[in-house]
């Protein structure tokens, strides 16, 4: 896949998201998430999954990462890139909810690099979520 960002800065940013997966808080699964976002600013903000007894209260490293990263830098932030990377040499991309809360501040063209059966994979975002869910509703004077 052809990215604006340098091989390099992907390895580095894997690196970081292996770094997160190692905070992981996922006692009923074992299943050790780690995430890197590089923002458009240059930022890189990392996040970790953190598990819960009610499963679906869990929240994923690619969503805490996101939530960190709106929380630090507001919600003007871009994306430019996404790493994903585990402890488990297991495959593991973004699952659908991380990659609809990442669609809203993504950019179309930005690097997605995690674990697949295969080795590691880098993909464009809208190749990873091709039809997003968008509220962006067209502005017309018809109201039919």
């Amino acid at each position: 896949m052809m990215t604006s960002l340098p091989q390099a800065a992907l390895a580095d940013l894997l690196e970081a998201a292996k770094k997160a997966a190692e905070n992981s808080y996922s006692p009923y699964s074992g299943f050790k998430v780690g995430a890197a976002l590089r923002l458009a600013n240059g930022q890189v903000v990392t996040g970790t999954n953190v598990e819960s007894a009610s499963y679906g209260l869990t929240i994923c490293a690619e969503r805490a990462a996101l939530v960190r990263a709106v929380s630090e830098y507001g919600p003007g932030i871009r994306i430019q890139a996404v790493a994903v990377a585990n402890l488990n040499n297991a495959a593991s991309p973004p699952c659908g909810a991380c990659r609809q809360m990442l669609a809203e501040f993504a950019q179309h063209d930005a690097a997605v690099v995690f674990p697949a059966a295969d080795g590691a994979r880098t993909m464009a975002f809208e190749e990873v979520l091709p039809l997003a869910f968008d509220m962006k509703l067209k502005k017309t004077g018809n109201r039919e």
